[in-house]
This record gives C-alpha cells, structure tokens and sequence, in this order.
C-alpha cells in the first residue's frame, strides 16, 4: 500500500511530462489535494517504516536471546559431558574394585569351608 502511495507521488511529477504507464491513473481537482494526500502517505509509510523497525529489532533481540541460550545450553552440554566422562571413569573403577572385592571374597569364603572342614573332621 505505501508503494502504491509513492508510485502515485512519483507518477504525479511525471503526469505533467507524460501519462503514467501502469495504467493507473490519478484524477484530481487541483494539485495542491494531490500533494496533501502524498504526504499523508508518506507519513502512512513513515509509521510503516517505524513499525517495521520495530518488528526488526524485537526479531534481532530474539535472535540476540536465542543464541546466548544456545551458547550457554552448549556450555552446559559440555560441563555434562566431561562430568559424565568423569563418572564413567569412577564407575568403571569401582566396578573393577567390585569385582577384586567379590574375588577376595570367594577366595575367604573357600578358606573359611576348608577350614570348616578340618574341624568337622577333627570332632568325630
């Protein structure tokens, strides 16, 4: 709509050398309405503008927002990471500990029988 306003604007200065080409044509009492009417859709196309603007800048804002959201969500990921690489590493350590201790544990066990045995033996 606003470029509509300024192609009739612009069609109006060169009305006076030749009929505008795009078919539209602007019919008018006096120039002086004309060029009123041309402001006011300048201004129409100001506050356009402006709204334009704005809706550019909040969407630079929302961009600005979303990637340090990103950036720190990243920074988490990665904290995440290397923590659970660390966990893994301790898991992996007590489970092989686990193992040792359940080893040793057989070996007591087996002694324990055996020396259990022995005493049954020397009763009778």
């Amino acid at each position: 709509m606003s470029e509509f306003a300024l192609n009739s604007e612009v069609a109006h200065g060169a009305q006076s050398e030749s009929a505008p080409e795009t078919g539209h044509e602007l019919h008018s009492d006096s120039g002086h309405h004309e060029s009123h009417a041309g402001l006011g859709a300048l201004t129409l196309s100001a506050n356009d503008f402006a709204a334009l603007e704005d809706r550019v800048l909040r969407a630079v804002e929302v961009v600005r927002r979303e990637r340090q959201a990103r950036t720190a969500a990243e920074e988490r990921a990665g904290r995440a990471e290397a923590q659970l690489r660390d966990l893994s590493l301790q898991l992996e350590q007590q489970e092989k500990e686990l193992s040792v201790l359940r080893a040793e544990r057989d070996q007591v066990r087996g002694r324990v029988e055996r020396l259990l045995g022995q005493l049954d033996a020397l009763e009778l």
